[in-house]
């Protein structure tokens, strides 16, 4: 199989990140299915459609058959079996949970086509831990794109030593034609490119804040202008979800037992308030106001 015989995409979780990869693939010319086990977030997804391509055609950035052509060619199901069936590509994009990814790939295998490639969007759990729960291990890898995927352009394509090298070259094939640039990681590493960049940035960042150095807001001042970073560290973990940051550290901690793994007080004390940033209206930063 090359690239250009990928014409079916299915996207697993209709969230933030699923339904916008979603609806990338379908306005770069994909078939697409994107499921979830729940109906809230699947019905969420559908209005986010339907609402972003009509803003589109007002905005005169999209023709009104182009966005009509696209709404048509994504379906929005709760049937995993319906979604996965003829798919060429699965793209998973559920809770970053390793037990629970495993055994969706595991359904998958069975579900799926023996062609189809399964990915994980994952930006920490690397595929050689998900891999041996299907038949298919060479299909399996990361491909992990960024928030929001609408709009940001670098897709991370992560080769694990079981990968095979026409998996690699399909993924990053795929990738071209959604329109995005991939970026290989030939070797499996925590938090691959990114997120180990970004790490440090915000694990200082909380540390100044932590010690009282310098407050939120000069933080990200100081990055934005000294750095010429479009988004300060405190301004990106709200956007990205500070539960997500927490939950992501915690586990790098428990692998580790590296005190100076866990999250900074800072992240902490947001996480147990439950402000996770902008999806609850409060982070670092007030967006009640």
């Amino acid at each position: 199989m090359k690239a250009e015989d990928v014409r079916n995409i299915c996207v697993v979780g209709a969230g933030n990140m699923g339904h916008q990869i979603a609806l990338q693939a379908a306005l770069s010319g994909f078939k697409v299915a994107c499921t979830d086990v729940n109906q809230t977030t699947l019905e969420e997804a559908r209005k986010f459609a339907d609402n972003w391509l009509q803003s589109r055609v007002e905005k005169q950035k999209l023709s009104r058959t182009e966005a009509q052509a696209a709404r048509e060619r994504l379906n929005f199901t709760s049937s995993l079996e319906e979604a996965a069936h003829d798919a060429d590509l699965v793209i998973e994009a559920i809770v970053e949970n390793l037990d629970i990814k495993r055994q969706l790939f595991a359904e998958l295998d069975k579900i799926c086509p023996s062609h189809t490639i399964l990915a994980t969007n994952s930006s920490y759990i690397v595929s050689s831990r998900i891999a041996d729960a299907t038949t298919r291990p060479d299909k399996v890898l990361n491909m992990h794109f960024f928030n929001p995927a609408l709009v940001m352009k670098l897709v991370e394509v992560v080769r694990g030593p079981h990968v095979s090298d026409e998996t690699v070259e399909i993924a990053v094939g795929v990738c071209q034609a959604l329109n995005k640039l991939p970026a290989r990681v030939n070797k499996e590493i925590y938090g691959f490119i990114v997120n180990r960049i970004f790490s440090a940035i915000t694990q200082e960042a909380c540390y100044l804040l932590d010690q009282e150095v310098a407050s939120i807001e000069d933080i990200d001042l100081a990055v934005k202008n000294g750095l010429g970073h479009p988004m300060g560290p405190f301004e990106l973990l709200d956007m990205t979800g500070i539960d997500l940051e927490y939950d992501v550290l915690m586990g790098k901690f428990r692998t580790s037992g590296d005190n100076n793994d866990k999250p900074s007080p800072a992240i902490v004390e947001r996480y147990a308030q439950g402000h996770y940033g902008r999806k609850t209206k409060k982070g670092f930063y007030d967006y009640n106001k």
